[in-house]
């Protein structure tokens, strides 16, 4: 009896190993990018990710919404299943600057992430009322003003910038930190909000979505670099051309304003079953490269596979960095292989080919 039942149970395990062989083990790992809101353009490059690279690395990536790039670098590092996040370069170098700071908490926090790949800028689209006298970033020290939700990277970009233009903080009774939709209902509303801030590469799905109409009742800010005000936040930030392609049913003609680059980051992970995963995560991303730029989000046109030098403290994740560059090298190898000429009848007939 005993010997039946030992049987049946090494049968059964023989069962579950070969079930793990054939499928368990090879599952695709599930895994989470935390990006920002919904109609931002973080989320959308979130979903390029899901869809184009992800699935040939092996990973069913989850795209989370998120208050924003303050957030996501507290989401990844302690979030179970957050193995990526889109993070404003303003936020991640605040933590840096806190923990050279001696801010402990800062320190532990920003310490062990690691930087994938630089992506882009992103436009801050400063929204005002269409009969305000305000034209220029540097006329908003009066203002009320919205810079999003606590933990988002356009709350942090709007008070950084109004410091560094006007030399102190926003005043309390000038501030809030509401939804983007929230604050604008009451820009046109009540008009209890004068500015309201939204960061996203444009175009940023939430201004790009609005109708003719609206120009009746909106407009963006422009920011002048040679304006005095503008010295400080250069040093920081810098600045882009927002296209009126971007938002035909606002924008007559271009202009310029303030932008901030975005970073895809992860943790210094060791675990070699992570460590695959993202490696092929990164293979996957150059192999997908081309789809991304004519599939994805606009803002993939402006993304280079290129991985420069960092600020100091920051550093890229050696896995993900020796797999990308190594498949950019193979690309720029076959680039550079002359096509064997074909020989027509003609030169054979004349003996020009072997």
């Amino acid at each position: 009896m005993a010997r039946s039942v030992v049987g049946t149970l090494l049968g059964a395990g023989m069962v579950a190993l070969l079930c793990l062989g054939s499928g368990a083990a090879v599952a695709a790992a599930e895994y989470k990018i935390v990006t920002a809101n919904t109609k931002g353009t973080y989320f959308a490059i979130g979903n390029d990710l899901s869809k184009f690279v992800a699935p040939d690395a092996d990973i069913n990536l989850e795209v989370l919404s998120t208050a924003g790039s303050a957030a996501n670098i507290k989401h990844l590092r302690y979030d179970l299943g957050v193995k990526f996040a889109i993070v404003q370069a303003d936020v991640y170098q605040a933590f840096l600057d806190r923990a050279a700071a001696g801010k402990a908490d800062a320190g532990t926090i920003i310490r062990p992430l690691r930087v994938i790949l630089p992506l882009y800028n992103t436009e801050i689209h400063y929204v005002v009322r269409a009969d305000s006298p305000m034209n220029y970033l540097h006329d908003i020290e009066k203002a009320k003003i919205n810079g999003g939700i606590l933990g988002s990277g356009a709350a942090l970009i709007t008070h950084t910038l109004y410091r560094m233009m006007f030399n102190a903080p926003i005043p309390e009774a000038q501030d809030s930190f509401l939804s983007n939709e929230e604050a604008l209902v009451k820009l046109i509303g009540d008009k209890s909000v004068d500015v309201v801030v939204v960061a996203a590469g444009q175009p940023a799905p939430l201004i790009a979505n609005m109708k003719p109409e609206a120009q009746k009742y909106i407009k963006l800010l422009k920011f002048d670099p040679q304006h005095p005000s503008s010295k400080l936040p250069l040093t920081v930030y810098s600045y882009s051309t927002v296209n009126a392609s971007s938002y035909p049913n606002l924008l007559t003609e271009s202009f310029t304003t303030i932008a901030v680059g975005a970073f895809l980051v992860t943790y210094d992970y060791n675990l070699e079953y992570t460590k695959s995963h993202l490696t092929r995560f990164a293979r996957s991303l150059c192999q997908n490269f081309a789809t991304l730029q004519e599939k994805g989000h606009p803002k993939w046109r402006e993304v280079s596979l290129d991985t420069p030098p960092l600020a100091p403290g920051w550093i890229y994740y050696p896995p993900t960095t020796r797999e990308i560059r190594a498949c950019v090298n193979k690309a720029k190898a076959r680039s550079l292989v002359k096509p064997v000429r074909q020989c027509t009848a003609e030169e054979r007939i004349l003996g020009f080919c072997n």
